[in-house]
């Protein structure tokens, strides 16, 4: 695959001449679209001082784009078979580095310790949609200089990534991300910007860590608790939820008096509260202890 040419037909003919097909088991669809690409690299903002990691290089079209304007760039790739593909199209990108390691068993503090030394890093991702939530919370999660996360996932998944209080695809997972960073869609990608093409659309999103929750909470996992037990039942009311899942227990009665301090109704469920409506009750809850 020359620089540039990432068609369709290049891809199969990459891949038949390795005597490879794309592994189903690892989520491989192939990006094969100029202006998705484009739209990615502008939204890592990069700069000759920049430090990427890339997760899932797969053949390296993206990577291809991102060493033209990056300083230095880190590709973890899982899947040992595409690596002479891989290796192929990088010929040339001396400031690239490749890891044929799962991203989910990789140590990111010694990564960024031993690659970017203090540097801050933008990472960069075409996720597979079955690991995709595995592997964002573990970044937001690893407490290492990251600026930016830009990643290629299924749209269901960015749809609730993004979503607000009130919104059916409001829920744990969203609390989750956004306390943890501040998330905006970059772009919609139809299935046939890919080879092979997915059965569904995908998105393309913006994470930037956030320095500081965007909540003060007295205890942190206590938050947590009581936001997968608001959600673990979504056709409940939060009361029932709550007073079913949340460990240590809590009676209804309890609940109602606190809901309606708030002025809120006693029959709401869990996804019409927002972010600092879960982080009052929580602390509440922890002061009645």
């Amino acid at each position: 695959m020359s620089r540039g040419d990432f068609s369709r037909q290049s891809v199969r003919r990459q891949l038949s001449g390795e005597g490879l097909r794309p592994k189903k088991s690892l989520g491989q669809n192939f990006l094969t679209d100029e202006t998705v690409l484009s739209d990615i690299v502008e939204a890592a903002a990069l700069t000759p001082e920049t430090c990427v990691l890339e997760i899932g290089p797969g053949m390296g079209v993206l990577t291809q784009a991102l060493a033209k304007r990056a300083g230095q760039v880190v590709a973890v790739e899982i899947d040992q078979t595409i690596l002479p593909v891989l290796e192929k199209n990088l010929q040339g990108f001396d400031h690239v580095s490749v890891m044929n390691q799962d991203i989910l068993k990789v140590d990111l503090g010694e990564l960024f310790r031993t690659h970017f030394g203090e540097k801050p890093v933008t990472v960069v991702a075409n996720l597979p949609y079955y690991i995709t939530t595995p592997i964002i919370m573990k970044l937001l999660e690893a407490n290492v200089p990251i600026t930016s996360i830009v990643v290629m996932i299924q749209r269901e998944v960015a749809q609730r990534l993004s979503a607000n209080a009130g919104s059916k695809d409001f829920g744990a997972v969203t609390l989750a991300v956004q306390y943890h960073a501040e998330v905006s869609p970059v772009r919609d990608v139809s299935p046939e910007c890919f080879e092979p093409m997915p059965k569904v659309w995908s998105s393309v999103i913006r994470l930037v860590p956030r320095q500081k929750p965007p909540v003060d909470l007295l205890d942190e996992k206590h938050f947590f608790r009581l936001v997968k037990s608001a959600f673990a039942q979504r056709r409940k009311t939060f009361i029932n939820s709550v007073s079913h899942e949340l460990t240590p227990p809590v009676t209804k009665e309890q609940l109602k008096e606190i809901l309606l301090t708030m002025n809120l109704n006693e029959n709401v469920r869990g996804e019409a509260l927002d972010i600092q409506q879960f982080a009052q009750i929580s602390n509440i809850l922890i002061g009645e202890k």
